[in-house]
């Protein structure tokens, strides 16, 4: 049990029966979890989860439906409580290419989203530029995306997705594509936009186990059953989930130096490679 003084709240997020098939051969099959509100007294705590699985096993179709983009052959995904399946726009999505329009500022980007939700241009421009100080990018308003490195890229299509969704990011792959210090700055980086609000649930899909298990609160790692001789039976499910806060290895800066973490992270990845 952890150390940290908690309890879980209603339910952000729930995936019910998720089964996806391609001409009749299961991609998914049989997938239930949840995102429940985390509440830590006296703190801002939002939620961070992250879908681990080997190239192959699904995690960019599950990607697609979370986010609303992809309907699942049965079941569903629902979102705050709805008795509907999540819809498109509900959930944000910040590809792994960072896309944005590269004939426009990153002002310019910026307040396509902000003014769909604010149509009062002064103060969706307000809300841009206070989300462009918050993440360090208040002086490069007007340079346009081939100016920015890839952690600015990065950092703008978060601030994207957060003016247009309300408190959902899905992030494909964030860590892969970036220079040797910028996985750690990522970690930050979600962990910030997580505690924004305590509603905010950020769903993190990637194969970095060590970096997952550095930003996440609860992970899901999925995979496929074998049958009696060894060999994989098609369609995916989460095979195992982690509950990093009971463990005492998440929220805490420095946990990531200790031997506790280090042999968390050796057991996350015997349970990749037994895939």
């Amino acid at each position: 049990m952890g150390d940290t003084e908690y309890s879980l709240g209603k339910t952000l997020l729930k995936l019910e029966n998720v089964c996806l098939e391609y001409d009749g051969v299961p991609v998914l099959k049989n997938i239930n979890a949840e995102v429940r509100d985390i509440v830590v007294p006296g703190k801002v705590k939002g939620q961070v989860v992250g879908i681990l699985g080997p190239s192959g096993c699904g995690k960019t179709s599950l990607f697609h439906i979370i986010a609303g983009l992809h309907k699942p052959t049965s079941g569903r995904v629902s979102v705050n409580g709805f008795d509907r399946a999540v819809r498109a726009g509900e959930v944000g999505v910040v590809a792994q290419s960072y896309p944005l329009f590269e004939h426009r500022s990153v002002l310019g980007n910026l307040m396509l989203g902000a003014t769909q939700k604010e149509h009062d241009s002064e103060t969706a421009r307000e809300k841009v530029m206070a989300l462009l100080k918050e993440f360090e990018l208040g002086d490069k308003f007007n340079l346009y995306p081939a100016q920015l490195s890839g952690g600015q890229r990065q950092r703008c299509a978060i601030i994207q997705q957060i003016l247009c969704s309300e408190h959902f990011l899905l992030m494909d792959e964030p860590f892969s594509g970036l220079d040797l210090l910028m996985p750690e700055k990522t970690c930050e980086l979600i962990c910030k936009v997580a505690d924004m609000d305590d509603l905010n649930t950020i769903i993190v899909v990637t194969h970095d186990v060590t970096a997952a298990c550095s930003v996440a609160d609860h992970l899901w790692l999925m995979g496929r059953d074998r049958d009696v001789n060894g060999a994989l039976l098609p369609g995916s499910r989460i095979m195992k989930e982690y509950n990093l806060i009971e463990r005492d290895l998440c929220w805490h800066p420095s946990i990531i130096t200790t031997p506790k973490f280090t042999d968390f992270v050796r057991e996350v990845k015997a349970e990749f490679r037994a895939l």
